[in-house]
């Protein structure tokens, strides 16, 4: 019989940060706690977070809320599957009229009556979302009591804001601080494709008066949402290696644009989250040393915070490089021209590369990183010692 889980006191949330297809990491890390839970139909995560891909996955959640074992198996059999056709047009018309209208935008871009929206047209992805997501799900989630709230994080191109938008229970509170915002709304798939624009990549997307980007751009708190929003716990999902040295290369030769566009999303899509857990760690051990009649007195509205992060032990961009030949040849070319199929450009490739082997490559470590620390996702989780007995070995990706 397996045992109970013991539900920790307070709100658990999950954070899912960015990085295109990179937040495939993201699917092995929740079939391992999918794995572990010893009741997988059961939500583990009241609060969800997800900023660019991870807004995908986060939305996906909260719609299969009521059972997440099943919005896991949703996750992983999308994913799984994929082919870069069902993301961005990667046909070789669709790749030649994109570098056509930059090209002539580059040149003659005073005689341009129209700027180019963007290097790809995303639109693959819209319908995806579109006809597999019924969002109108995420309410009767929360009415239910499987969910409390989903936060959908997106910057705005003209207030320079990061605005968290959220659907949740009556008590949630907005709130508004320096440069981000929390704003009540209905989430739909014009949040989600706002969300996951990467600059220059992918189009913005208007919500009501502004256009919207990818939302990891200008997060300086990437964490922040949950918090506001009641957690007491947070389990943040990387999209790459955190905390670790990054290995040093010759840099003899002027680098590549795939070099300088791989190094300014890692700075967009990591840096962040990096720099507000160490700000965490940093309050929470203040408020270690500050008794709790202390802050009482004094009005602190401060808590300490739980937190649980999972990262890649390995360099995507060195998975993606060892994969890049899957892509489409329209879209190897693209890149290719730019650097991105070259070891150090790489990491620009590893945003791109919606195509299996790479995807599967990425699950597979996220269900590995996660195992090889299962006690302590148990113990995070409230799983009852002995009830994560059932995954004992790696699940077969196929």
């Amino acid at each position: 019989m397996t045992a109970p889980a013991v539900q920790p006191a307070g709100k658990t949330a999950l954070v899912l940060t960015g990085g295109g297809a990179r937040a495939a990491y993201q699917v092995g890390v929740l079939n391992a706690v999918k794995e572990l839970l010893p009741v997988a139909r059961t939500n583990p995560f009241q609060i969800l977070c997800g900023t660019s891909a991870g807004a995908v996955n986060a939305a996906t959640l909260a719609v299969y809320a009521e059972n997440f074992g099943l919005g896991v198996r949703f996750l992983h059999e999308v994913w799984s599957n994929f082919h870069t056709h069902q993301v961005y047009r990667s046909d070789p018309l669709g790749i030649l009229g994109s570098g056509a209208r930059w090209l002539s935008a580059l040149m003659f871009g005073w005689l341009a009556t129209q700027n180019p929206r963007s290097l790809l047209d995303n639109r693959p992805l819209r319908h995806l979302l579109e006809t597999s997501l019924d969002m109108s799900r995420i309410d009767r989630a929360i009415e239910s009591g499987a969910l409390y709230a989903l936060s959908i994080t997106a910057s705005g191109y003209s207030s320079g804001e990061s605005v968290s938008f959220f659907q949740a229970a009556a008590d949630a509170q907005t709130w508004k601080r320096t440069q981000r915002a929390g704003v009540r709304e209905r989430i739909t798939v014009d949040h989600l494709m706002a969300s996951s624009a990467i600059p220059f990549i992918f189009p913005a997307v208007k919500i009501h008066r502004e256009y919207f980007g990818d939302g990891s751009m200008r997060q300086l708190a990437p964490v922040s949402p949950a918090i506001h929003l009641g957690a007491e716990r947070i389990l943040v999902i990387g999209a790459g290696r955190m905390g670790q040295e990054r290995e040093r290369q010759r840099g003899e030769d002027y680098p590549s644009l795939a070099q300088i566009a791989g190094h300014a999303l890692s700075s967009i899509f990591l840096d962040s989250l990096s720099v507000d857990l160490e700000r965490l760690q940093r309050i929470n051990k203040t408020l270690g040393i500050i008794p709790p009649e202390v802050r009482e007195r004094n009005d602190l509205p401060l808590r300490p915070i739980e937190t649980l992060v999972i990262s890649p032990s390995q360099r995507l961009d060195y998975i993606a490089a060892r994969h890049v030949k899957s892509l489409p040849w329209a879209v190897r070319s693209l890149l290719g021209g730019l650097g991105a199929t070259r070891k150090n450009g790489s990491a620009l490739a590893s945003y791109l590369l919606f195509e299996k082997p790479f995807i599967r490559a990425l699950i597979e470590l996220g269900y590995t990183d996660t195992m090889a620390k299962r006690e302590e996702v148990a113990s995070f989780l409230g799983i009852a010692q002995g009830a994560e007995n059932r995954a004992a070995a790696p699940a077969a990706v196929t």
